[in-house]
This record gives C-alpha cells, sequence and structure tokens, in this order.
C-alpha cells in the first residue's frame, strides 16, 4: 500500500527549512523601494485619544470610576504593542519599536478591539494605532454576536464586554523572509500573547486565548483583504473588577483539516497556500479535538505530571528556585515591559546557575507567582506539545552540554557533554549572539504528533506558543539585568544533529541568553 503524502504542514516546514548547501540560493537582496509600511491607517472614522490616560492624574478623567477603567485600558493596549523607542535610520524613516518584539522590526501584527457596548467604548470596531497610542472606531455597528458565531459561541464570550483581535498582514514579513516568513509571524504573535497575558495582570483584566475559530467569519467582520492579512487569534478581556466575568478556563484550541493533497508548489507560493489550509471553515460542525489539552480545572493524574524524556543515567539539576519579586502592583514588570530591548551583542561572560533557575522559574511555572497577582494558569494552545532543549556553554556552577528541560519536574537532564560555542555560532547563521551567549533554549515540538491532534493549524499553535514562552524569557532576562534575544533562522537538522536534540523534534524558536556587552 503506498504511503501517503506527508501533511501540507510537514511539508510547509521541511520546504522552509535553513541548509548550509541551499541557504544561499534562498537569499535574495532586499528591494527597499518596496519596503512595507508597519502601520495601517483608516482614512475614516472617530479617534479615542489613549495618551491622556498615561498621566498620573489626568486631567480627562470625567469621574473616577470612569478615568481609572480608562487608565487601564490605555496601560493594557500601550504594553501590549505600544511605542516604546523611535530610532533614526539611515534610509530616512525613523524606526519605532514596539513593547512586543518583532523579527527585522517588521511588526507584521495588527491590533483591533472589539466591544460588545459599554457605557464608555460604544459597539464596534477599533484599530489599535499604536504611532499615535490610540483607538480608531472605523466601524460602529454591533458586532458581538457575529464575533461568537465565528468563534462557535466560545463560552467566555458570553460574559465578556471587550476583545482584542490580532491580525497579520503577511508581506510585512515575507518582504525580507520569503516562505519562512509564516514561523516568524506567529513567533511574533506569541511575543504579543505573551505581552497581552502580562499587561492584563497588571491592570486588573483577565485575557482568554481562543484560537479555534472560522477564519472566513472574523475577516469578514474586520473587514479583511484576504489576500493581503488574516485573523490569527481572538483575546476575549474579562473584567476582573466585575464579578461576572470572573470566568473559568476554556479550550484555546481546535483543530482544521489534515491536507495531504496539495499541489505542487514553487517558492514564494507555499506561504498563501499554508495559510489557506491551516483555516477552519464554517461546516455547521464544531470541530473537536480527540484529546483535548488539560485544563486548570481537571484531575491531575500520575502520568500528566511526567516530562516527555527522562534519560538514564544523566546529570539532573534542580531548578527549583525563589520567584522574581515584580515589585509592589506589579510595577517592575510593568517598566521591564516597556524597556525591554533585544541585545545585540553579548560579553562571553558567564551566567549563574541561580539566574537560569529565575528565568525557567517565571517561564514555565506561573503558579509561583500567584501572591504577585499574576494568573497561576495563563492561556496557552498546548504547552504538552513544546519542549525545551538548553545548550549550556557558560553558566557558573552548571556543566557545559546540552540539557533538556523537565517543566513538571522542574529539573534540568544533561543530554551532552562539551562545550558548543563554536556549533552554536555556525547553527545560528554564523551570528555572534549564539556564540557568545552563556545560555542558548530551544523549543521543539513533535509535528507529526501535533498535527494528528489538531490538523495543520497546530502549526500556528505551536509557533504562538514558542513565542509566549519566548516572551516571558525575555521579560525575565531584562528584569534581571541580562541579556536575551530571539532567532528565528537557523540550520533546522544539523540543530538536532550536533546538540543531540531527538530527530522528530523539530526546532520552533531559539532565544539566546548571556551577560550583554
Amino acid at each position: 500500500m503506498p504511503e501517503l503524502q506527508e501533511s501540507i504542514a510537514t511539508h510547509y516546514h521541511e520546504r522552509t527549512k535553513y541548509d548550509p548547501e541551499t541557504i544561499a540560493a534562498k537569499g535574495q537582496g532586499l528591494n527597499w523601494a518596496t519596503q512595507p509600511i508597519p502601520f495601517k491607517e483608516y482614512k475614516i472614522g472617530t479617534s479615542f485619544d489613549l495618551k491622556p490616560y498615561l498621566k498620573e492624574n489626568p486631567e480627562a478623567f470625567v469621574d473616577e470610576a470612569a478615568g481609572s477603567w480608562w487608565q487601564r485600558l490605555s496601560r493594557l493596549l500601550l504594553c501590549s504593542y505600544g511605542l516604546t523607542a523611535r530610532l533614526p535610520t539611515m534610509m530616512g524613516d525613523d524606526l519605532y519599536l514596539r513593547a512586543a518584539p518583532s523579527a527585522g522590526g517588521l511588526y507584521p501584527a495588527e491590533v483591533y478591539l472589539i466591544s460588545r457596548g459599554t457605557p464608555l467604548l460604544p459597539p464596534g470596531l477599533y484599530n489599535y494605532q499604536p504611532k499615535t497610542h490610540s483607538l480608531i472606531h472605523f466601524w460602529e455597528s454591533d458586532v458581538w454576536i457575529a464575533l461568537q458565531n465565528a468563534c462557535f459561541w466560545h463560552p467566555v464570550l458570553e460574559n465578556t464586554e471587550l476583545a482584542i483581535v490580532t491580525t497579520a498582514i503577511f508581506y510585512r514579513s515575507a518582504w525580507r523572509y520569503q516562505d519562512r516568513a509564516y514561523r516568524r509571524i506567529f513567533l511574533d504573535t506569541g511575543h504579543l500573547l505573551g505581552n497581552i497575558e502580562l499587561a492584563s495582570s497588571i491592570n486588573d483584566f483577565r485575557s482568554h486565548l481562543i484560537g479555534g475559530f472560522i477564519d472566513e467569519g472574523v475577516n469578514q467582520l474586520l473587514y479583511l483583504d484576504p489576500e493581503q492579512e488574516g485573523a490569527i487569534a481572538v483575546i476575549p478581556i474579562a473584567d476582573l473588577r466585575d464579578v461576572k466575568q470572573n470566568l473559568p478556563l476554556a479550550p484555546t484550541a481546535l483543530p482544521s483539516a489534515i491536507d495531504t493533497a496539495y499541489p505542487q508548489l514553487p517558492d514564494g507560493e507555499i506561504l498563501a497556500y499554508f495559510h489557506r489550509a491551516t483555516q477552519i471553515v464554517e461546516t455547521g460542525d464544531l470541530p473537536s479535538v480527540s484529546n483535548p489539552p488539560a485544563i486548570a480545572s481537571e484531575v491531575v493524574t500520575e502520568k500528566s505530571l511526567e516530562d516527555k524524556y527522562n534519560f538514564p543515567f544523566c546529570l539532573k539539576v534542580s531548578t527549583v528556585t525563589t520567584p522574581i519579586n515584580w515589585g509592589e502592583n506589579l510595577e517592575g514588570l510593568e517598566s521591564t515591559i516597556l524597556k525591554r530591548r533585544s541585545t545585540r551583542a553579548y560579553s562571553g561572560a558567564e551566567l549563574t546557575l541561580n539566574e537560569l533557575k529565575a528565568l525557567l522559574d517565571f517561564t514555565y511555572q506561573p503558579q509561583n507567582y500567584i501572591d504577585q497577582g499574576l494568573d497561576s494558569s495563563p492561556d496557552y494552545f498546548d504547552l504538552s506539545l513544546i519542549e525545551t532543549f538548553i545548550a549550556v556553554s557558560g553558566v557558573t556552577g552548571l556543566e557545559e552540554g546540552c540539557y533538556y528541560y523537565a517543566p513538571k519536574a522542574q529539573e534540568l537532564r544533561q543530554i551532552r557533554f562539551k562545550n558548543f560555542r563554536r556549533e552554536l555560532h555556525y547553527l545560528c547563521l554564523g551570528q555572534d549572539l549564539g556564540r557568545d551567549a552563556g545560555a542558548v533554549l530551544f523549543h521543539t515540538a513533535d509535528l507529526k504528533t501535533a498535527v494528528s491532534k489538531y490538523g495543520d493549524r497546530v502549526y500556528r499553535y505551536l509557533h504562538m506558543d514558542a513565542g509566549h514562552l519566548g516572551q516571558r524569557l525575555n521579560l525575565a532576562a531584562i528584569y534581571l539585568n541580562l541579556g536575551v534575544s530571539g532567532i528565528g533562522g537557523f540550520f533546522d537538522d544539523q540543530v538536532n544533529e550536533v546538540l543531540g536534540i531527538p530527530a522528530d523534534e523539530a526546532v520552533l524558536y531559539i532565544t539566546t541568553l548571556g551577560r550583554p556587552r
């Protein structure tokens, strides 16, 4: 019996791998005349200026309750995707940096706000304008029922009044990264989701995550051009100061079909085809997951406490540690979000084991931060599919080598004994960040298993979850005065071979950690 063709998700991943023998052929000079603009403009609509509400005692406060609500919403959006710096460039146009990192500073994501209709925010559609820190109310009709329908009547939308929708304008990333841009778009969205989650907690909101929705329904709702852009995630925002909105957790991910009948696709066309293949279409039947991800209310079994890899006779190092203290009212977290920058160079000096433990604790052990006002079980799509490996080149108190991080056992398990600085420089496409970092963290997933659970759409979920974890690493590192930078370009297969990561684990994302130069 002939073997079935691989899924389009697997095919896309294989087609967009970087390989030492072919990467030169994939590289193209950038056409600066066609460089995309990272801001979307609306010619019509009512503008709601959010800048006055960033003041300690803004004059725009009509009354204390209304002013407090606007202030919380303003800070939520600023800390999620607001501008944090303006840099001059040799090309003439300034580069605007945002609270969430983006590969190449291209910022493919757009942020929309949908209001059900509140005393302070009329119903309809709003686009968040980072450049002016304002909301453009470009559609004034009630669209909440249409949103619920597109999200299969997700229970969280029953009692919430606001929802953020993140979209992607594909060309913004594809201009530089061609077909591989699809990976980076979802990693960037994951960074944004990480910010939304934490900024919500800072401002007494709770963000809920919906990845399973009818794509065409949300695209049409927002009046998106489906050839150029698409809805990526729907995030209902519950107001924790309203008891009716203190809601239980609900499933975040739904599957799509698995496409194994795709045509031969030339370079330059696979990204668009793949995005269409990952969509959920309106069939009248609610998609189901054969083995849905666990949520906080489910019973924890002994098996669920097991980590995927438990290598025999390996060195095991506990990562249990004292949680990071983010200060009164999470002031340290908010300031860190707004001052975060990707590190451009490391000194090569070592990290300490306690620093590495603190980074892992904040990223993977959110239950340790509930006393500080953070969510003990923030929404992801399915973290059971994500694995973490760490190449240690310079961590005082920890032997050099490659380790598997077991988040449930909270320990590092060594799988290779070696200093990998030279190899990491090569694996990261010659970037000095890989060579000079004290530790390099790899997020991976068994793509075949993931596709069997969620269909081709899982490729979105995996990269958003990896980006979400990466953003928590970013913020913890900056708060501890360490350097951190994500890398989305690497020699895929060679990473597994060199570091001893199991071959079934597809590498999704790399985060470098070190002492800034």
